[in-house]
């Protein structure tokens, strides 16, 4: 996803300055930058737009092709880690997708190609993906591991036990919904400004600004394998 950036000390240093200036502080992430974030992951990632079919349409499309539902599953995260190897399709969307003000294409296109796989395998699975709160297990589940983070932070981490499953299940209040996107927001934002900032320092190279080599299909498997597993057949 994307291309070697390798660099002197100098340009190094320029770039480290600029995702500076992009970020600011890694911990304190625009709240605007997060809520257009989450906005593109739910109606690019999930609902589709342009020439981007939807999760459900996905979904339905690998369905057809398999008597098992698992097997379906199996496609569609196949498909969606080539897509993420490959990169590339947030420039073809053209003025079908805004990018949100200083966020590199790169971390908004791996992120939604996640977003609508986790959401295709949900909706294999049986979970309606226009419900509220499967929508907020969905961005969930792109948190890996800092999910149960997530949640205590959002203030529903009882409510829900800690589970992406159980979130998905629940009926949480809208407003404790919108809590848990931002969390998840806020959560990716601030890690992938973290890591950036920190190799820009130490002078590595960076594919594509944050994810690259085998990065971007190991986060990805990691995702899936999350998507499986939150989203239990129902």
């Amino acid at each position: 996803m994307g291309l070697f950036l390798g660099r002197d000390k100098k340009n190094t240093k320029a770039e480290k300055a600029a995702q500076e200036a992009a970020f600011g502080d890694p911990q304190k992430v625009d709240e605007d930058m997060v809520t257009k974030f989450i906005q593109q992951l739910l109606e690019v990632g999930i609902d589709g737009r342009g020439p981007l079919k939807s999760a459900v349409q996905l979904a339905d499309k690998a369905r057809a092709k398999h008597k098992n539902t698992e097997d379906a599953v199996d496609e569609v995260a196949g498909d969606a880690l080539k897509a993420l190897a490959a990169g590339g399709f947030v420039t073809g969307l053209g003025g079908f997708i805004t990018l949100p003000v200083a966020l590199p294409a790169n971390i908004l296109e791996f992120y939604v190609l996640a977003a609508r796989m986790t959401a295709s395998i949900a909706h294999l699975r049986g979970y309606d993906t226009s419900k509220p709160e499967v929508r907020s297990a969905i961005l969930l589940t792109l948190t890996g591991s800092k999910a149960e983070e997530v949640l205590q932070k959002a203030g529903v981490g009882g409510a829900v036990s800690g589970r992406v499953t159980n979130l998905a299940l629940g009926k949480l209040p809208a407003a404790a919904l919108m809590m848990v996107n931002k969390g998840v927001g806020f959560q990716i934002l601030r890690s992938t400004a973290s890591k950036t900032l920190a190799k820009l320092g130490k002078g590595v190279p960076v594919v594509g600004g944050v994810i690259g080599g085998g990065m971007d299909g190991w986060m990805g498997k990691r995702i899936a394998d999350a998507a499986r597993e939150s989203f239990p057949q129902r």
